[in-house]
């Protein structure tokens, strides 16, 4: 068994028989050791947890060390009243002098040490181990001299005799001094932790150094309630609940920061909680100069003392508050302040045209000092996450946070290496105006480059159905109208002769000019119904039940009744024709539904099938050139395709 671990077991053991004994003392209080017990054991579980775990470092100990102070303190505040009622407890001649007298610094010693120690179990360096052996030492001497020091003992036994003997007079002042140079330990101890934050590049560490620090708060706590309950109340009672606070807080703060230090924004909570712990001595400070103040003038019992006290210090809360919360912030959570302020100069800069909103996620990233740091943005109408420059980005495991904007998720904000969960929520309350507008002009270049896009598939649609029209015109109509011409000039020179002699067959050519002209006019016909159906002369409704009837498969028609202005009805009726097409070729479908509503000036043509799925609009395919002709129409198609089958939507302007 290593030392460390034998020694949290040792302590462990003289704490329960502390406990033990102070239960088994005359006229002792059962609420005492009973106290001593919840607040000791927090601290002695989790050091024999961690002296388990980590055998090698002195936290586990120094954790049954504080849990071993707790039941000292309860079994010497036994002892002394076991000694008030005169029972005449074994030893007393001992522990009464050496024991009752400061007996309150080893509250503090094992908690100073850990502020040393933690969290790796050393020392920041060689020039803090005189603090480290001064602490114990200091509480030691104090107990030793206190002993022999000249004047009563402390309450409740101050008519006990000085059985070890006394100094002389002039060592009471040195006596006292070592409280203030205990004091002092303290606070170097603090400063310790403070500097080690400070000068340490890990994240981790910095986290897990600043929840014990959180923890620390209720030492300056302790002390103001041991202050304030001796001007209301003329003795120190009220510093139970302080310390109650520090050995709860303790054993938390040092499991939270070694198993999940990331749990809380923890710089916010400290920051706060600095905050108010420095309101509640100004505030004690002001307290105590009114009371006095009144108490000379009205009498210490004044009722009206008492309440022009309370309405100070409620006066001077409203204005202090607000200003100590900004400097606190300044010096203790200068993430915070650096992230809005970028944000807030970004934004006024963005305003006024000099910088532009896109700039985010670098201006965080140096207020944060967070190279990692990422900001992601769903332009309306898209799930898709992209960065600033419209490119997908994959969040992977990084924890993130959604930039809401009237309950809509505009962006993301994705942690690198610092920052918590709440500081990021903070900043994402902040920059949700410049996420949203980032997302609005990357929605908008996305509108343009498509419009350009689709103009030139248009262009070359266009061009393309020139080029085969032409073909088509030369090869066909074109043809056969000059066959035609040659037929009636050849029968124009053999008007008179031609029949006469035999030599021409004019009927013969006669019927073939006939011929030739009705297959043109066929061939002409056929052109212009590729360029707009002339079903449509009786409105969209029988054109597309003509449709219908031609397609190989059972289609469901709903046709919703009313005109629809020409361009519409041309534009919905190639959607619906190239819908149904693809359906049969290509779906294996069973059965459609065509459907065509109208709503709000707008007319939506829905064409569905039960097939296999899989239809896409792809480059240079049907779909792509249809989304084309809708959108140059200024609808909108959407095309969803499950297994369960395909779906082809298109909304349409209506005006009439």
């Amino acid at each position: 068994m290593t030392w460390p671990r034998a020694l949290s077991v040792l302590l462990t053991v003289l704490a329960v028989a502390l406990v033990v004994g102070a239960t088994a003392l005359p006229g002792t209080d059962p609420v005492g050791p009973l106290l001593g017990v919840l607040l000791a054991l927090p601290m002695l579980a989790l050091g024999l947890v961690i002296a388990a775990r980590r055998r090698s470092t002195v936290i586990g100990p120094l954790l049954c060390l504080s849990g071993f102070a707790a039941c000292l303190n309860a079994f010497t505040d036994a002892y002394a009243v076991s000694v008030q009622i005169g029972a005449d407890p074994p030893g007393a001649w001992l522990v009464v002098p050496l024991a009752l007298q400061m007996a309150w610094m080893w509250w503090f010693v094992p908690l100073a040490l850990l502020a040393l120690y933690f969290p790796e179990g050393r020392l920041p360096s060689r020039r803090w181990r005189p603090v480290a052996v001064a602490l114990p030492a200091v509480a030691v001497l104090s107990a030793a001299l206190g002993a022999v020091a000249p004047g009563p003992f402390q309450a409740p036994n101050p008519d006990f005799p000085h059985t070890l003997g006394t100094l002389p007079d002039w060592t009471t002042v040195p006596v006292y001094a070592l409280s203030f140079v205990f004091l002092g330990l303290l606070v170097a101890a603090a400063v310790a932790l403070v500097r080690r934050r400070r000068s340490s590049d890990d994240p981790v560490r910095r986290a897990q150094l600043r929840w014990l620090a959180l923890a620390g708060m209720w030492l300056p706590v302790t002390l103001l309630l041991c202050m304030g309950s001796f001007l209301t109340l003329g003795s120190p009672a009220l510093v139970v609940i302080g310390l109650v606070g520090l050995y709860l807080s303790v054993p938390a703060a040092t499991a939270v920061a070694m198993l999940r230090h990331d749990l809380y924004d923890v710089d916010r909570a400290f920051s706060v909680t600095l905050t108010w712990t420095t309101l509640a001595g100004a505030l004690l400070v002001v307290y105590a100069a009114v009371a006095f103040a009144g108490g000379v003038v009205f009498g210490g019992e004044s009722a009206p003392v008492a309440a022009a006290a309370t309405a100070v210090c409620a006066l001077a809360l409203a204005p202090l508050r607000t200003r100590l919360q900004r400097r606190v912030d300044r010096r203790v959570y200068p993430e915070r302040r650096a992230a809005l302020a970028a944000v807030g100069s970004l934004r006024d800069k963005a305003r006024d045209g000099t910088a532009r909103p896109e700039q985010l996620q670098d201006a965080l990233r140096a207020a944060l000092r967070d190279p990692r740091l990422r900001v992601g943005y769903r332009p309306p109408g898209t799930d898709t996450l992209v960065d600033a420059d419209g490119e997908p980005l994959d969040p992977g495991p990084s924890l993130w946070v959604p930039v809401l904007r009237d309950g809509r998720e505009v962006g993301v904000l994705l942690r690198g290496d610092r920052g918590s969960r709440e500081l990021l929520r903070e900043i994402a309350d902040a920059a949700g105006l410049l996420v949203e507008v980032v997302g609005l002009r990357l929605e908008l270049n996305r509108a343009v480059v498509e419009a350009e896009s689709s103009r030139a598939r248009l262009l070359s649609v266009s061009y393309a159905e020139r080029r085969r029209l032409e073909r088509d015109l030369h090869d066909g109509a074109q043809q056969r109208l000059v066959s035609l011409g040659m037929s009636l000039r050849l029968a124009q020179r053999h008007l008179d002769t031609g029949t006469a002699d035999g030599t021409v067959d004019m009927d013969g050519v006669l019927d073939s000019a006939v011929a030739e002209l009705s297959t043109a006019v066929a061939e002409l016909r056929q052109i212009a119904n590729g360029l707009r159906p002339s079903c449509l002369d009786d409105g969209l409704g029988p054109a597309l039940r003509s449709l219908t009837a031609t397609t190989p498969l059972a289609v469901d028609l709903d046709v919703a009744p009313g005109e629809v202005p020409d361009d519409t009805a041309t534009t919905a009726y190639y959607v619906a024709s190239e819908a149904l097409a693809n359906a049969v070729k290509h779906a294996s479908a069973t059965r459609l539904s065509l459907g065509v509503a109208r709503e709000e000036g707008r007319l939506r043509i829905d064409v569905r099938d039960d097939g296999r799925g899989g239809a896409a609009a792809r480059p240079g395919g049907g779909l792509d050139g249809l989304a084309d002709r809708v959108a140059a129409a200024g609808g909108i198609l959407t095309v969803t395709s499950t297994v369960a089958g395909t779906s082809v939507a298109a909304e349409l302007p209506c005006g009439s």
